[in-house]
């Protein structure tokens, strides 16, 4: 495997910038998600890196080499794509074996007298590695089956054997879970992180879906009109996000946003209400509370109940507060809501906050110690 480096990649379609100097490191054996939603840019960006499109600027970096301008097949790259890409009218093991089978024939092809006289022992070779990768991805039994009579799941693995079985330097993966079943995604999410993590395969792994990108990547490049807003490892994410494009996109349901002001000696209102938090400055402010931080208390923010969603183990609390146009979510027992109801006035207080200035950039935000009566 190999470190894989984007340096300033920009890209542009006629008018459109799509990429916008894009860098971005991988480490030798690392799992990196590309977090993003749709047309963000992410996919492009792999397949400049697979050498499936160009760039206007900037460099493609495999290990210590630049191969910006070598052609996709020279790259020892292997990709997954979202719709597995497999050929019909081929079995499974032939489907794997296909991209050793095209590196014999090219072989062959340059030098026709070794062709000629090691035909029977590379073919030995090919199924070979393809029955090793297919016993790491238990794919025996359905070697001889055609695309048609698997289920979407098995095509994935079948996707991933064909990727593996060529040594790539890295693996690249387009959104290779999208069009499986909530319970199929999670099997398949768990087989991939372990195969990666037995190979020490380089990943780069493209997704919209953040629940995918926070259980699988060692790190997330979270992207956003084809800039890359901030790349950490998952838990500082959630807990440490640089801005509040990156802290609304990152978690579910999405952090609360509230408008807020400072008042005197640096303290933080939110609809008049005084909150436990001092600013270091003034100014126009937002007030960032994940939906587990909002507490219902007997002081706080001012909220009419509008809707109680019930999920089993817990309840997302939807509040209108006055003067401010999106609903507050907080995330509760079902015991602290027993009683109460749609059209109910409650009180709600941040015991965690992060804030951010007007153009969305953190700000440092210091907690005070008091006492407040949650329930």
């Amino acid at each position: 495997m190999a470190r894989v480096t984007l340096h300033r990649i920009s890209k542009r379609f006629g008018g459109t910038e799509v990429l916008r100097d894009v860098t971005l490191e991988v480490a030798d054996g690392e799992f990196l998600a590309i977090l993003g939603p749709s047309g963000c840019g992410k996919s492009t960006l792999l397949r400049i890196l697979a050498g499936l499109e160009g760039c206007n600027s900037g460099s493609v970096i495999l290990g210590d080499e630049d191969v910006t301008e070598r052609a996709a097949k020279s790259r020892n790259l292997a990709m997954v794509f979202q719709s597995y890409a497999l050929y019909p009218h081929m079995t499974v093991r032939q489907n794997i074996g296909l991209p050793l089978e095209l590196r014999r024939l090219s072989a062959w092809q340059r030098v026709p007298v070794l062709g000629r006289f090691s035909g029977g022992e590379a073919r030995r070779g090919i199924a070979a590695e393809v029955g090793k990768v297919a016993g790491a991805l238990a794919l025996e039994p359905l070697l001889d089956r055609r695309p048609s009579q698997l289920s979407g799941g098995q095509r994935q693995r079948v996707a991933l054997a064909r990727a593996m079985v060529r040594n790539p330097a890295a693996f690249l993966m387009d959104e290779p879970l999208s069009n499986l079943d909530a319970r199929l995604r999670g099997e398949a999410r768990a087989e991939i992180v372990a195969l990666q993590k037995r190979l020490g395969a380089t990943v780069l792994y493209v997704t919209h879906d953040q629940e995918e990108a926070m259980a699988m990547a060692d790190r997330v490049a979270v992207m956003r009109e084809g800039r890359v807003l901030q790349v950490a490892p998952p838990q500082s994410l959630y807990d440490d996000p640089a801005s509040l494009e990156v802290a609304r996109f990152v978690g579910s349901p999405p952090m609360n946003a509230f408008p807020a002001r400072v008042v005197l000696e640096g303290r933080i209102e939110v609809a008049d209400a005084p909150l436990p938090f001092r600013a270091e400055r003034g100014g126009a402010v937002t007030l960032g509370v994940r939906a587990e931080a909002l507490r219902l208390a007997d002081d706080g923010i001012p909220a009419d109940i509008m809707r109680i969603e019930r999920l089993g183990a817990e309840v997302i609390l939807h509040a209108a507060i006055p003067g401010i146009a999106a609903p507050a979510l907080a995330r509760l027992a079902p015991e602290h809501v027993a009683g109460l109801s749609p059209g109910d006035r409650v009180s709600l207080m941040p015991v965690r906050a992060m804030l951010f200035d007007a153009q969305g950039q953190r700000l440092p935000l210091h907690a005070e110690r008091r006492e407040h009566a949650f329930h």
